[in-house]
């Protein structure tokens, strides 16, 4: 696995600036705009996600990059909950639960290939 310069360069950082675009602008639409816990919950756990891969990156050891990664991941599975809830509650149809879901678990697959490369090396 080559040496990534900068965390930008890495699919699963851009993977996850994608999804925490969609997360802030669905989350600005409608009812949904005005439930400030669960939408702050949200876009926090989207934005850990891409900070946290780009700080482990930065860190400089594969033991540091790793345990962020896995930060990451964590925060990905918490974002996934919480779309449960906004689907439940009606502040997103059925046709975007399944379209944050599927991104959702892409950026957690890549998460899961990069931790397994990262583990490899350590």
């Amino acid at each position: 696995m080559a040496k990534v310069q900068r965390f930008e360069d890495l699919i699963a950082w851009q993977k996850a600036r994608e999804l925490t675009k969609v997360i802030y602008c669905v989350s600005e639409q409608r009812r949904f705009a005005k439930d400030f816990g669960l939408k702050g919950q949200m876009q926090r756990a989207a934005v850990s996600i891409m900070s946290n891969i780009a700080e482990g990156q930065e860190r400089g050891s594969s033991a540091e990059f790793h345990r962020f990664l896995l930060i990451a991941k964590g925060s990905c599975s918490e974002l996934r909950s919480q779309l449960y809830i906004a689907s439940d509650i009606g502040y997103i149809s059925p046709d975007q639960l399944q379209q944050l879901m599927d991104l959702t678990q892409e950026t957690g697959k890549i998460l899961s290939g990069l931790i397994a490369a990262i583990a490899k090396r350590r």
